[in-house]
C-alpha cells in the first residue's frame, strides 16, 4: 500500500474518478468504480485487481489491514471529504471510492463446465437501468444462481451504479456477456436446460406451474417493455407471478427475488 495525501484532484492518476459519469471511457479501459464502504470493502476482500483507492483519513485507518493484505501495491489517495464531494456534486455519506479492473469474463461453456447440476442460471434482456441490473445481480447471488447471462441490449453490470446496486455481489457472481442472447438460449436448450421467461402475459401460466427443480435458466426483461419477441420466442415457456389486475408487473429486482426463491424452494424439496 502506498498512501499519498492530496489537496486537489488534478493528478493524471485520478482521471477515472474525475470521469465517473463517462462510463463508456471506463468500459474501454476495462475499469470500474466502486463506491461506499461496504462495496469498497468487498472489492478489497475479493480476488479482483484493485488499481487505487480514494478516501478520507478516517477510512484509511479502518481499511488499512485489508489494504496491507493485498498482494498488489495499491495506490491510496487521502483527501478531505469536502474535496471528494466535488466529484459527485452532492454530499457523500462516506466519501469512499476505489477503482478496480473488470475481470476476464467466463463464457457460457465455462460456466456450464464449472457448475454442479442442477444448473440454475439467470439471463437479462434489455435492462438499461444500471441500478436495476445491480439489484438483479444481488438477487442472483442471494438465491444461488450460478451465473447471470447479460444480453447484448443490456447495460454492463460493471457500471458504477450497477456495482453499487449489487452491493459488491458482482465481484463474485460469474457474469456472461453475450453478443446474442437468443443464440445463448438456443445453446442452453440444446444442452437440456429449460429456458423460462419471466413474463406477465403468459396465457394464464403462473410461477407455480413452472418446473424449476431441474436445469433451468430464468430470463428477465426490461423495465418498460419486458422481453423482446425474439428472446421470448427462444424460451421454452413463460410464467407469471400471480398479481391482481391493478398491478401489471414488478420491478425486475423484485421479480427475480420471487422467481429465484421459488427455484430454491422447489430444489429443497427434490
Amino acid at each position: 500500500m502506498r498512501a499519498q495525501r492530496i489537496e486537489s484532484l488534478d493528478l493524471p492518476e485520478l482521471q477515472p474518478y474525475r470521469t465517473m459519469r463517462r462510463q463508456a471511457e471506463h468500459r474501454q479501459q476495462g475499469i470500474f468504480v466502486a463506491e461506499g464502504e461496504k462495496v469498497v470493502r468487498r472489492l478489497l476482500e475479493s480476488t479482483l485487481s484493485v488499481v487505487s483507492v480514494l478516501l478520507p483519513e478516517k477510512w484509511l485507518r479502518e481499511l488499512e489491514p485489508l489494504l496491507q493484505a493485498r498482494g498488489e501495491g495499491i495506490q491510496v489517495y487521502v483527501a478531505e471529504k469536502a474535496l471528494l464531494e466535488t466529484l459527485t456534486g452532492f454530499s457523500m455519506y462516506q466519501g469512499l471510492l476505489a477503482v478496480g479492473r473488470v475481470p476476464p469474463l467466463p463464457t457460457l461453456a465455462d460456466v456450464i463446465a464449472q457448475s454442479p447440476q442442477p444448473w440454475l442460471l439467470a439471463a437479462a434482456d434489455g435492462l438499461s437501468n444500471a441500478e436495476n441490473l445491480g439489484a438483479l445481480v444481488r438477487n442472483c447471488a442471494a438465491f444461488k444462481a450460478q451465473a447471470l447471462i447479460v444480453g447484448e441490449t443490456c447495460s454492463s453490470p460493471f457500471l458504477r451504479r450497477a456495482v453499487r446496486g449489487s452491493m459488491g455481489a458482482v465481484f463474485h457472481l460469474p457474469i456472461v456477456e453475450t453478443a446474442s442472447l437468443t443464440r445463448a438460449l438456443h445453446d442452453l436448450r440444446e444442452r437440456g436446460v429449460r429456458c423460462i421467461a419471466a413474463h406477465p402475459h403468459s396465457d394464464g401460466r403462473t410461477l407455480a406451474d413452472a418446473n424449476l427443480a431441474g436445469d433451468c435458466c430464468i430470463v428477465f426483461g426490461s423495465e418498460g417493455y419486458g422481453l423482446s419477441p425474439a428472446v421470448l420466442a427462444a424460451c421454452d415457456e413463460a410464467a407469471a407471478i400471480p398479481m391482481p389486475p391493478t398491478v401489471d408487473s414488478l420491478n425486475v429486482g423484485s421479480a427475480a427475488a420471487v422467481f429465484l426463491y421459488e427455484a430454491n424452494r422447489q430444489r429443497s424439496r427434490s
